[in-house]
């Protein structure tokens, strides 16, 4: 069991999550399915009450805990990607099963966790600073799934 994991809510859907995932991206796996001991208040005795599971070798527990809690951006997986293939590998799983397009390298899952599909060569251009930094920002802020040939346009100016 590790030290430190997060702990994502779910209203009733984490196993399905977990296993999406996993079938996803690489490192990734479901390690535990376990089932409520008794009655809840979102839920009864037998059901899928938490996940145990991996994102890129990220430890995490999914919770069923119902309609309580909503996500939002101000939790995300942040992918970086080598190319635009694993780009849009990763995006159009994620935006083709139920997901949606966001802004800038963002897009949620659908069951609302937020992804940043982000390609390497965007975050070295921002760490480049100068010029270099302001057209590839410049560029990113107007797609929503990264384009590797712009910004590599961008960062040569």
């Amino acid at each position: 069991m590790a030290k430190n994991s997060i702990c994502l809510w779910y209203d009733t859907d984490a196993e399905a999550a977990a296993r999406f995932y996993a079938d996803v991206f690489p490192d990734s796996e479901v390690t535990g399915v376990h089932h409520a001991p008794g009655d809840y208040p979102s839920g009864k005795a037998g059901d899928v009450l938490t996940v145990t599971f991996t994102v890129l070798g990220i430890p995490c527990l999914g919770l069923n805990g119902g309609k309580a809690f909503k996500h939002s951006e101000a939790f995300s997986f942040q992918v970086s990607t080598e190319d635009q293939e694993e780009t849009d590998r990763y995006w159009d799983a994620i935006v083709g099963n139920g997901g949606e397009e966001s802004a800038c390298g963002w897009c949620r899952d659908k069951w609302g966790i937020s992804w940043q599909i982000t390609p390497r060569v965007l975050m070295e251009a921002l760490a480049a600073g100068g010029g270099e930094a302001k057209r590839a920002f410049e560029a990113m802020m107007e797609m929503k799934k990264i384009d590797v040939a712009t910004i590599e346009r961008a960062r040569r100016g």
